[in-house]
């Protein structure tokens, strides 16, 4: 029956502008969640960090491996904080949109939309969702075509010369600059019993990256 409507009739502008709300905060839920996992997450490593440079035989390549992934962290949880931002002004825009509509009685296609859809509906954290929702905006007529199906793939492993500065910086400012040098075990150093290889550690961290963007 509702099939049947939607071919008699033109859509609803307020079931299009309720559904593409609802879409809106889905979305907005899920980055919430990945960021506050992020956050956990960085906060596990600050704490390795710091219990890796009391150690003893500590090397300063597993305190750098620990930087680096921080680093991932932090660079993934901007991104996403960068993205929630987008996805606040499509919501604004969306609203304007239909509000011009019940004045002017249409609605014209918005090359700002369209260009932070297209940049959100690549995220792999957003992926299905925002497509939905770019659907929603084609059928009320805010943007003009579908968004293109594929999505950039991101290289978290191989970190740039600003990263590995950032990494100096992150270890000033997790030890309180006392690994300047971070080949140099800090004064108190402290006995532990056998503790999981860092390779392990390290790896199953990526897992969960990457389980945040599934």
């Amino acid at each position: 029956m509702e099939t049947l409507k939607s071919l008699i009739w033109k859509p609803d502008p307020a079931t299009q502008l309720r559904k593409c709300n609802q879409l809106i905060r889905a979305n907005a839920r899920q980055l919430d969640r990945h960021i506050s996992q992020l956050k956990q997450l960085e906060a596990k490593t600050k704490n390795m960090i710091i219990t890796t440079s009391r150690r003893k035989n500590v090397q300063a390549k597993e305190t750098r491996l620990l930087a680096r992934e921080l680093v991932r962290i932090r660079r993934q949880s901007a991104r996403l904080s960068t993205s929630k931002a987008q996805l606040e002004s499509v919501g604004m825009q969306v609203n304007e949109a239909f509000s011009v509509r019940k004045i002017e009685g249409s609605i014209r296609a918005s090359t700002s939309v369209m260009k932070d859809v297209n940049s959100l509906v690549r995220l792999p954290e957003l992926t299905g969702t925002m497509r939905e929702l770019s659907m929603e905006l084609v059928k009320a007529g805010i943007i003009e075509e579908m968004v293109q199906d594929s999505l950039p793939e991101e290289d978290l492993e191989e970190l740039d010369e600003e990263a590995e500065s950032e990494v100096d910086k992150i270890l000033g400012e997790i030890l309180d600059k006392k690994l300047k040098d971070t080949g140099r075990v800090p004064d108190a150093q402290i006995e532990e019993p056998e503790v999981e290889p860092q390779e392990v550690v390290l790896e199953g961290m990526r897992e969960r990256l990457e389980a945040l963007k599934s």
